[in-house]
């Protein structure tokens, strides 16, 4: 078995099962193209390939180091772009040596909204004075919602200007650190990291109780600021909230700027799906954007997925992306989705947006107010959650028996088909939902 496909082998041990089969056992792997110092594979559309540089680059890259104790240029294209793959590779290995960027991770790209635009401007203006302002750069928040897409942007374009950009993530710094020390290189390792012109650390929460590699980071720190080389990190939580990381360290990460990036709001979802059907080609009609936007969580990676997954079945099945058939191929990610959907999650998330008390909403008042946040509670309880039958609704509500939930669900539904703003409030509510 060649290197390539064995690495793909290992990847298949660290990461789900439905990823492997329905992603990288569609790459192939680039023998005679591929050497010492890059690794090209194969992926059958742009869908397919995007997602796996988006998502799994990085393990590829290093597991790739683990195995040949070297770093190199992982490449995952298409057959329709495998004859430019030459000028590709050169360009990337020329002008990226130790950075590894995702070059689709722009400021174009990238969607902004209320919940990241602070975030956005922070990175922009880092982008045009590096090591000038807001160094060190610290941005927080969830998975999958756009730190490392924004960190990477400003490495693109501080790359495309000439200089020298290191990405990396806290478990590749530790294993390059090992790796130098039990070759007795340390030099090499300490002229690479604090030299480089941009030093880009995504998930630096994981140096906690590390001390040794804590140690490293802080004089790698010191001789990049004291020399104003910009440093952005990335983390799942501010610096003062990440447990078992020396107080120095926590001290030096607030010396900049911090900026957080909160989950996506609903039309920020919308134009996030708007924007990878541009790029992807892929045309959706706006029902079915609405819907996929209400379905995905927090993080706004799930989106590749499944633009890619609809895109296949449609090619496939010589089927049109209508929202039946949206909704009937994607039934397994919805049910897995939202299994952890509770009635009572629903109800005080409806209550709060609402103005009412949970409790009303369960009683039997009949006041105007009372009655229309009740039969939006019904209709997301029934929407949203895996198991709940409508008698066992009937019960939890109060009501006589599974018929008056059908009586509710049937006003609802009427309303949506008919009342375009009602219907957006649904949607936001359900989106409220599906991210808490």
């Amino acid at each position: 078995m060649n290197i390539g496909y064995e690495i793909l082998n290992r990847l298949k041990d660290e990461i789900p099962n439905i990823e492997y089969n329905r992603y990288i056992k569609q790459l192939s792997y680039d023998e005679k193209r591929s050497s010492s110092d890059r690794a090209i594979y194969i992926a059958p559309n742009t869908l397919v390939a995007n997602y796996i540089k988006t998502k799994y680059s990085d393990k590829i890259t290093h597991l790739f180091e683990v195995k040949t104790s070297n770093k190199i240029v992982v490449l995952i294209t298409t057959k329709e772009a495998k004859k430019n793959i030459k000028k590709v590779e050169q360009k990337s290995i020329d002008k990226t040596k130790h950075s590894l960027l995702n070059p689709s991770h722009t400021f174009d790209n990238f969607v902004v909204g209320g919940s990241n635009q602070f975030a956005y401007a922070a990175a922009k203006s880092v982008s045009e004075k590096p090591g000038d302002i807001y160094n060190p750069l610290f941005i927080y928040g969830g998975v999958g919602i756009g730190k490392t897409h924004l960190m990477q942007a400003v490495g693109n374009v501080l790359q495309n200007q000439g200089k020298d950009v290191i990405y990396t993530s806290v478990e590749q710094f530790l294993n390059d650190f090992l790796r130098h020390l039990r070759n007795g290189n340390m030099d090499r390792f300490k002229d690479k990291y604090r030299k480089c012109d941009i030093l880009l650390i995504d998930d630096i929460q994981f140096l906690s109780n590390k001390d040794s590699i804590q140690e490293e980071f802080f004089h790698t720190f010191e001789a990049l600021r004291n020399e104003k080389k910009q440093i952005i990190m990335t983390a799942d939580k501010q610096p003062k909230k990440i447990g078992g990381l020396e107080e120095r360290l926590k001290s030096r990460f607030e010396w900049g700027l911090i900026a957080d990036i909160q989950p996506p709001e609903l039309e920020t979802k919308i134009n996030i799906i708007k924007k990878k059907c541009e790029i992807n080609r892929i045309k959706l009609n706006n029902e079915v954007i609405n819907y996929i936007a209400t379905i995905i969580e927090n993080n706004t990676r799930e989106i590749e997925g499944i633009l890619s997954k609809l895109h296949a079945y449609s090619k496939l099945m010589n089927i049109d992306i209508t929202i039946e058939f949206t909704k009937n191929v994607l039934k397994e990610q919805i049910r897995e989705n939202r299994s952890n959907i509770t009635i009572d999650t629903i109800i005080n998330i409806v209550a709060k947006e609402l103005n009412v008390k949970p409790s009303e909403i369960k009683s039997k008042g009949r006041s105007r107010n009372i009655v229309y946040a009740r039969r939006v509670a019904i209709y997301l309880c029934r929407d949203l959650t895996t198991n709940s039958t409508m008698p066992q609704l009937a019960q939890y509500f109060g009501m006589k028996d599974h018929t008056a939930i059908s009586h509710t669900m049937k006003k609802i539904n009427e309303l949506i088909k008919n009342d375009e703003d009602f219907k957006t409030k649904i949607d936001e509510l359900t989106n409220k939902i599906t991210s808490s």
